[in-house]
C-alpha cells in the first residue's frame, strides 16, 4: 500500500504526503492518551447515571439530573442528561463506517495478524482498517481517524500501528506518521518503513537525520522499488540542504535508463527532471521530462505538462 501510495509522489522537493495505510495490502510510538484502552475495552462513556443518582452531602437530587414537568403526588418526572463525549472517545468511536465495509476487503496477510484480538473486536479493528484503504486517495484525513480509531483498540499490533504511519502520511501529519511508523518497526523489525520514515524527517525540517537513513546498511538489500524511492527522497534532502549538485550525483548514479517501464523508474526520471529545472539546466530538463513521459503510460506525473511549459519558456 506505502510503494502504490508513494508512486503518486515522484519529485524530489517537498514531501506531499502519501502513505497509504497497510490495511489495503494487507500490514516510537506515539504515546497513548489518558484513558484510552489498551485490549479493546470500550472506555466509559460517562453518560447515565446509576438509577439511584448521585447524592450530595445534603440528601438533595443529583446535580446531573432536570427535573421535567410538574410535580405530583407521586413525585416529580426527571430526564437524565447524556454527558458530552471526551475526545479520547470520539477518536475510539472513529467516524462512521461504510455499511458496505466488512473487513473481508484486507489482505489475508492482515487478517491473520488480526486473530489474536476478540473476534468482535478484530472485526471492528478490520472494518476500520478497510474503511482507511478505500478512502486514503480521495480523504486521507478521515482514512486516518479510521487508523486512530483502530489504533485505539489495539495499539499493540505492528499492523495497525503501519497503517495509522501510512495514513498520518498520507494526511499530512508527520510527527504522527513518524511515531506510528517507528513504533511498527520496533514491533516486527521490518525495514520497509524508511523510505517514508525518512521523507517525514525531510518535511519536519530534519534533512539531515533523512541522510542518515538513506544509508542504512539495509538500504542495499532493498527491492527496485524501495530503493528508487529512497534515492528520490535523498537527492530531496540534498537540495533541502542546498546540496544541488550532490542532489544531482545521488539520482544520476540511480538506473535512469533503465528499460523498465515500471512506476519506480517513472519517479526516478522526473525527480531527476524537477532537479535539474531547479538547477537552472533548462534544456536538460526538458529532455528528461519527455523521457518521463515517454514511459508515463498511466500518467503517474505531469511530465508532458512540465515539458510544454519548458518549451513555451525557451520560445518567450
Amino acid at each position: 500500500m506505502a510503494e502504490q501510495r508513494r508512486n503518486q509522489r515522484p519529485s524530489g522537493g517537498k514531501p506531499t504526503g502519501g502513505g497509504r495505510p497497510s490495511s489495503s495490502r494487507g500490514s516510537e510510538g506515539r504515546p497513548d492518551r489518558g484513558g484510552r484502552p489498551e485490549r479493546g475495552g470500550r472506555p466509559d462513556r460517562g453518560g447515565r447515571q446509576d438509577s439511584r443518582g448521585d447524592r450530595d452531602a445534603r440528601g438533595g437530587q443529583s446535580r446531573d439530573r432536570r427535573q421535567s414537568g410538574p410535580r405530583g403526588a407521586g413525585g416529580g418526572r426527571y430526564v437524565e442528561k447524556e454527558a458530552p463525549r471526551s475526545a479520547d472517545q470520539a477518536v475510539y468511536d472513529g467516524p462512521e463506517l461504510p455499511e458496505d465495509i466488512t473487513g473481508k476487503e484486507l489482505d489475508r496477510a492482515v487478517i491473520a495478524q488480526l486473530k489474536g484480538l476478540p473476534e468482535k473486536l478484530a472485526a471492528r479493528v478490520a472494518r476500520h482498517l478497510a474503511a482507511a484503504g478505500a478512502l486514503i486517495d480521495e480523504d486521507p484525513e478521515t482514512a486516518y481517524q479510521h487508523t486512530l480509531a483502530a489504533r485505539a483498540r489495539a495499539p499493540r499490533l505492528a499492523v495497525v500501528r503501519e497503517a495509522a504511519g501510512e495514513a498520518a502520511y498520507a494526511a499530512g501529519h508527520y510527527s504522527e506518521a513518524l511515531a506510528d511508523l517507528r513504533a511498527a518497526k520496533r514491533m516486527n523489525g521490518a525495514t520497509a518503513y524508511l523510505p517514508i520514515i525518512a521523507d517525514c524527517h525531510r518535511a519536519l525540517g530534519q534533512p539531515e537525520q533523512a541522510l542518515k537513513l538513506a544509508k542504512s546498511p539495509s538500504v542495499a538489500n532493498f527491492e527496485s522499488e524501495a530503493k528508487a524511492e529512497m534515492t528520490i527522497v535523498e537527492a530531496g534532502a540534498r537540495r533541502d540542504m542546498g546540496q544541488m549538485d550532490a542532489a544531482l550525483r545521488t539520482l544520476e548514479l540511480a538506473p535512469l535508463q533503465s528499460k523498465n517501464r515500471a512506476p519506480w523508474v517513472v519517479r526516478l526520471r522526473y525527480a531527476y527532471a524537477d532537479t535539474l529545472e531547479a538547477a537552472g539546466r533548462t534544456t536538460d530538463a526538458l529532455a528528461w521530462f519527455h523521457r518521463t513521459h515517454a514511459i508515463d503510460g498511466d500518467e503517474l506525473t505531469d511530465a508532458a505538462e512540465r515539458a510544454a511549459l519548458l518549451e513555451k519558456i525557451q520560445r518567450d
